[in-house]
């Protein structure tokens, strides 16, 4: 049973990277190695946040939900050196717009899963009972492929030369969306009284993500087919 449920949980976590890299056309242009290198930048891009984060905003001992909003949100404005970090990366990856994308947000992504998710379905999955929290940690993961795309598609818009100006800012919009999308729980527990746990955490999450993947796949879409025309 144990060996089941740590590959139910494995399965679940790196089946969707794993179909996205096979099945999105990375493999024909030998791609795996490029994710690597964007893994090494997310993994460089990270050390910087922590030092940045453990200069100036050392941690409190105190729970989540009594934190200030506005000490949170200056903390969460950190995480727009994901957005430098996936400009700089854009910038160096050779292939069509889509593939740079792809890539781009796949390696940021997979190095992401690898450092936050893998020890924990790891050591915790593997135990002698059932969890639900190792089933919601590998749906974690599938949203968080969807965002780090997400926003990998969003920052090679805004780079866009050719992008319409009334779309920028609806571009600009969407990445602060995604940048501040760990914040909603805390909103959501001010408004509420409770803090969210277990899948309408997970909802939380998938919600924002979703909506913005949508519209950027929408403005995407139609800058494409305006340029080819």
């Amino acid at each position: 049973m144990t060996f089941f449920h740590f590959g139910n949980c494995i399965a679940l976590a790196y089946g969707p990277y794993f179909l996205t890299y096979k099945y999105s056309g990375m493999p024909e242009y030998g791609a795996f190695w490029k994710c690597a290198q964007v893994g090494g930048m997310y993994m460089l891009t990270q050390l910087c946040k922590m030092l940045l984060l453990a200069t100036f905003f050392p941690t409190s001992d105190g729970p989540p939900e009594m934190a200030s909003l506005a000490t949170e949100l200056v903390k969460t404005t950190v995480d727009f050196g994901d957005v430098m970090g996936l400009s700089l990366v854009m910038g160096r990856v050779q292939g069509a717009g889509h593939i740079k994308v792809l890539i781009t947000g796949l390696g940021w992504a997979a190095a992401d899963l690898l450092l936050t998710r893998a020890l924990p379905l790891w050591v915790g999955a593997r135990g002698l009972e059932f969890d639900w929290k190792y089933i919601q940690i590998s749906l974690d993961a599938n949203i968080s492929l969807v965002q780090h795309l997400n926003m990998a598609l969003l920052v090679w818009l805004w780079w866009r030369n050719d992008l319409a100006a009334a779309v920028r800012p609806i571009v600009a919009v969407l990445l602060a969306v995604c940048v501040y999308r760990p914040l909603l729980p805390q909103i959501l527990a001010i408004l509420v009284g409770t803090w969210p746990t277990g899948f309408p955490l997970l909802a939380v999450s998938a919600t924002p993500t979703l909506c913005t993947a949508l519209i950027a796949s929408h403005i995407f879409i139609t800058h494409t087919a305006s340029v080819r025309s």
